[in-house]
């Protein structure tokens, strides 16, 4: 028998039948099979997808944004709470049954929210349940579009930090406290991880990846997967415990991101497709429940013989159906990535005027067709749900006009439904606040995301030993001088008084596309530091004053050529806090930690390498894998 908490009981209508307990979707009193939880999930699928009428199909096909209220930024889910009235428009009117989540609360305040939207999609004429999604909340930066803030969470080192780790265990017990925290606070699909290959140094999404070597992303993607799923599987689906979408390909030729007009194009000069193709081949055995392809054109490739279709792979038959279902067997849900069937207006195409929420669109290589023909061509191609869309017109022009046949329809649909029916969202659609208030953010998951954060440090140059003593007088700030202030060390803001100073410096970029939305905060272009970037001229006259140990965030392969040589010390972090820092510079732990990726000699060597090859034969100042052993 289902065990039915006492939360569902008071809040949403059931009736007993044999014996047993139900609940009453569709609120006729009648047990239908689809409101049979006795019944196997494609049963139940078949059934309610019989009782549905085009536009509720429909409406299943398209990914929703929750949006917020409290917020400018409300459009695209950023806020204090749910907008319920928007999701009363895409429950009733439109047949919205998925969304993500971009509130950033306490748990509790989040389950009590995700359960106000399960509440509304309740009272659907059929009570199809809601999913909510989300991208990666368990680290330290948050980036519009690719992470949201660990408010209340475990705070672990970023995707590159646990690649610098590279234990396989360690990445299957994140992912299942990522899972325990997702399904708590009612959140059921992890838009994660990248599946991708940091290859092209520029990328401003390489900090979302594992690394740049095929066999480790493979194996560190694989057990992501395993954690948030609840186990390995050996088909395509999941039980109650999670549900997972992975993406990847999504790196440009020139460094920049298919988010932009100017970064839609990747490119494979040296034929390394098998090497990106393997990141993923862990999570398709173990069953992964979903994929999400890139935004990206993959230009000047060919598939048996043929050449690729120039369209984003969202819209390529020959990469979904093709190299994804039928080379790799893969039967689960697909969800394109955000937007890709909107309009680009003049706005998205040239950044003029300043491109605002409301002007994102990724139709790369298909804008010149129709929203309709744009919609058949991705369900088309493969595609089960279409991120970001909440508009069902356009899909159900295309049925009406023979674009998309019924069978492809209802088979996209009987996918998204079997997802939910496995992950027992028809009976257990709310959660517990006072459970996810008790249950997240935990001790034993803070222990060890700090022991992961200390981890996942690289120690790149050593010349100082120690690195830091009682006897030292440091010059630091910030957070970064409370830390070491709680380990006894004395603090400074005087240069003339210190023994030893502490510099955080960032991978040097350049803001090239300011009118952009995403390019407007995106990491793009060089890699060595700008002469006229304040920050650097500090850091320059501070080497030559102190004895100075410069600690760089790594969130692309910063070209050190200038510091190394300079500084006491160079480490590397991928998303930790100063607790962490501290702990490694008073020889409370050590820098365990190992190069995810090649750290580039030059500009020149950059500009020099194929894009799509990992660990190619131009030497690096410090290669992958590399790691400074303590003196």
């Amino acid at each position: 028998m289902t065990a039915y908490s006492s939360l569902v009981l008071r809040s949403l209508p059931t009736f007993h039948y044999d014996g047993e307990r139900f609940r009453d979707l569709d609120g006729d009193g009648v047990l239908a099979p689809y409101e049979d939880w006795r019944l196997d999930p494609i049963t139940r699928a078949r059934d309610l997808l019989g009782r549905m009428t085009a536009a509720e199909k429909v409406g299943t096909l398209l990914h929703g944004t929750a949006r917020a209220s409290g917020s400018s930024m409300g459009v695209i889910g950023r806020g204090t709470h749910y907008d319920l009235d928007s999701a009363r428009d895409q429950v009733y009117l439109r047949f919205v049954t998925s969304m993500i989540t971009r509130l950033a609360l306490a748990p509790r305040d989040l389950a009590t929210q995700n359960n106000e939207l399960q509440r509304v999609a309740a009272s659907g004429r059929l009570g199809i349940p809601m999913t909510i999604s989300s991208d990666p909340r368990h680290h330290e930066h948050a980036v519009v579009g690719a992470a949201t803030s660990a408010t209340g969470l475990s705070v672990w080192p970023g995707p590159l930090g646990l690649g610098a780790i590279g234990d396989v265990d360690l990445v299957r017990e994140f992912g299942d406290v990522v899972r325990r925290d997702y399904r708590a606070v009612g959140i059921h699909m992890a838009l994660s991880p990248q599946a991708d290959l940091a290859t092209s140094p520029r990328w401003p999404r390489i900090d979302g990846t594992f690394g740049e070597d095929p066999r480790t992303v493979r194996r560190l993607v694989g057990a992501y997967v395993e954690g948030v799923q609840g186990g390995r599987r050996c088909r395509p689906g999941l039980g109650r415990s999670g549900r997972q979408t992975l993406g990847g390909l999504r790196r440009s030729r020139d460094g920049f991101d298919g988010h932009n007009v100017y970064g839609r194009y990747s490119a494979f000069p040296s034929g390394a497709l098998s090497d990106h193709v393997e990141a993923f081949l862990d999570a398709l055995a173990f069953g992964v429940a979903g994929v999400m392809p890139t935004y990206n054109i993959l230009e000047g490739l060919e598939l048996d013989g043929e050449p690729v279709e120039a369209v984003a792979a969202g819209f390529n038959r020959q990469l979904v159906d093709g190299l994804l279902r039928r080379t790799h067997g893969f039967d689960g849900l697909v969800v394109s990535d955000w937007a890709i069937t909107r309009d680009a207006n003049e706005s998205c195409l040239t950044g003029s005027p300043p491109q605002t929420p409301q002007d994102i669109a990724m139709p790369w290589g298909v804008e010149d067709l129709t929203r309709t023909e744009r919609f058949a061509k991705a369900i088309d191609a493969g595609v089960d749900q279409l991120g970001g869309e909440e508009d069902p017109r356009p899909l159900l022009e295309a049925l009406d006009r023979g674009l998309v046949s019924e069978a492809r329809l209802d088979e996209a649909v009987s996918r998204v439904l079997v997802q939910k029916f496995r992950l027992g969202l028809f009976e257990h659609p709310l959660v517990d606040p006072d459970a996810a208030e008790e249950a997240v953010g935990g001790e034993a998951d803070a222990r060890a995301a700090a022991a992961a954060r200390r981890r996942s440090i690289v120690a790149l140059d050593l010349r100082r030993t120690p690195l830091m003593s009682a006897e030292d007088v440091v010059l630091a700030d910030g957070d970064d001088a409370r830390a070491l202030s709680d380990r006894g060390l004395t603090i400074t803001d005087d240069p003339e008084q210190a023994t030893v100073a502490l510099v955080r410096f960032e991978t040097p970029h350049r803001l090239l596309h300011p009118t952009f939305f995403f390019g407007n905060f995106q990491h793009e272009g060089d890699l060595d530091p700008d002469p006229a970037d304040p920050a650097w001229r500090a850091l320059d006259v501070r080497l030559d004053a102190v004895p100075t140990i410069v600690i760089v965030h790594l969130d692309r392969p910063a070209v050190l050529g200038s510091i190394v040589g300079r500084a006491a010390a160079i480490f590397g972090e991928f998303g930790v806090d100063a607790d962490a820092i501290a702990d490694v510079l008073t020889g409370a732990a050590p820098p365990a930690g190992r190069l995810p990726f090649r750290l580039p000699a030059s500009m020149a060597d950059v500009l020099r390498q194929p894009c799509d090859r990992p660990d190619d034969t131009i030497a690096p100042l410090f290669p992958l894998g590399y790691g400074a052993p303590p003196n």
